[in-house]
């Protein structure tokens, strides 16, 4: 697994520590910006990271903005990308067990540190059930 990092100016604290994060856990990562506080826009980086996503299934994507909003609404504009926003640790545990999400949204005006690091240990270390949850996911994209 390699996760794709990105986050706008507003997620820019927090993904620091999700590197230091990643790093203590021997994850490997690759950061796709942005890379200070200076204000962007976010679909810029949520582009970035989905189209890393798709090139292998077994990548998993981390984007931040303050409400994880417009990177989530952004990233699910690809195909197969599966992206959830995700605010304590059982939201997190539900959109890889049931949803089978490849990327986590996090709202970095609305958690801590503490909590953040729940919510990555949760989606990282849990598997999607599959079971009556795959029927559903396979009805997620469209062919327009």
């Amino acid at each position: 697994m390699k996760v794709i990092i990105g986050c706008d100016h507003a997620g820019y604290d927090h993904k620091i520590s999700i590197k230091a994060y990643l790093k203590n856990n021997n994850i490997d990562f690759k950061d796709l910006g942005t890379d200070n506080c200076n204000s962007v826009d976010y679909p810029d980086y949520a582009h970035a990271v989905a189209k890393e996503v798709q090139k292998d299934v077994k990548n998993r994507g981390v984007l931040v903005c303050g409400s994880a909003n417009g990177v989530a609404i952004t990233a699910n504009k690809h195909k197969g990308i599966r992206a959830a926003i995700c605010w304590n640790e059982e939201t997190a545990k539900l959109a890889a067990t049931h949803n089978d999400a490849n990327i986590i949204c996090i709202p970095a005006r609305f958690i801590s540190d503490e909590i953040q690091k729940k919510i990555l240990d949760n989606f990282f270390q849990s598997k999607f059930e599959g079971g009556r949850h795959k029927a559903r996911v396979e009805k997620i994209d469209l062919d327009l």
